[in-house]
């Protein structure tokens, strides 16, 4: 008797669900991405062979270039204590809403007097070639500068926020003059502040 042929059937992949999955992927990672803001004082930072991560959390950046300073403090809530603080010292009242803008600026180079016309800007229009001229570093009399207030101020909201100390990152021009670096070191060593870090580009190794 003869064998009965089975008929071949092509095989078919369902992709559906494969497909699902990758949407959903690419659909959480948009979501959740956040966009790079521009910095406001963009420097050439000097190279170096040395590889260590700054932290996210709980470290000030210092930003020098073109005889300019800009201060930045990672986190909302750092930020508007600090702003608060500042606030008392300066005897300036904040609105919620200055006070929620300011929390969004990743740094910013102005004096305090300018700061509430600074806040009422949109993102695109602070980061303005020229518009910020820097935080002053110059002590008036006995009465420190602001950029010691600064960086004080932020001390304190961390301390009283995080119950940590504050680390202090600068992140120099690599073409900047030793005296604008000078200022920035001799406000931190007033503070007690001997150790901090420098943000270099990474260069290959030299063989």
């Amino acid at each position: 008797m003869p064998r009965a042929k089975v008929a071949r059937k092509s095989t078919a992949i369902d992709m559906t669900a494969m497909c699902d999955v990758a949407f959903l992927l690419l659909t959480f990672f948009i979501l959740t991405a956040t966009a790079r803001q521009p910095e406001p004082l963009p420097v050439d930072t000097p190279a170096s062979t040395v590889k260590f991560k700054l932290p996210d959390v709980d470290i000030a950046t210092l930003t020098v270039g073109q005889k300019k300073v800009f201060f930045g403090v990672p986190g909302q809530p750092i930020r508007v204590r600090t702003l608060e603080l500042m606030g008392e010292k300066y005897s300036m009242q904040f609105t919620d809403e200055e006070k929620l803008r300011f929390s969004l600026m990743e740094s910013f180079g102005v004096p305090i007097g300018s700061l509430k016309q600074l806040i009422a800007l949109k993102g695109d229009e602070r980061n303005a070639e020229g518009l910020q001229p820097g935080i002053p570093t110059d002590s008036v009399g006995e009465r420190p500068s602001e950029l010691h207030n600064w960086i004080l101020s932020a001390r304190y909201a961390t301390k009283e926020l995080n119950n940590v100390e504050m680390r202090v990152s600068i992140k120099g021009d690599s073409k900047e003059q030793y005296p604008e670096i000078k200022d920035v070191t001799s406000i931190l060593q007033d503070q007690g502040i001997n150790k901090f870090s420098l943000i270099t580009s990474l260069r290959a190794t030299e063989k």
